[in-house]
């Protein structure tokens, strides 16, 4: 279960916005909204995004409650 929350500060402090991450992601806003309200995100997926937010600890964005 995603920790919606904590991935979004990640989001901010990267500069990012949900559309500039979604158009990372090759995947488009409505769908990364779809993903964020139902916390889940493909291996893939999760593994770009700890890429490009610079996320130091992966595990309490994906893996936390």
């Amino acid at each position: 279960m995603v920790n919606v929350n904590l991935l979004k500060s990640y989001m901010v402090k990267a500069g990012y916005t949900q559309k500039m991450l979604a158009r990372e992601l090759g995947i488009s806003e409505q769908t990364l909204t779809r993903k964020l309200k139902k916390r889940v995100f493909g291996t893939d997926e999760a593994s770009k995004i700890v890429e490009l937010l610079s996320i130091d600890n992966p595990q309490a964005v994906f893996f936390g409650h």
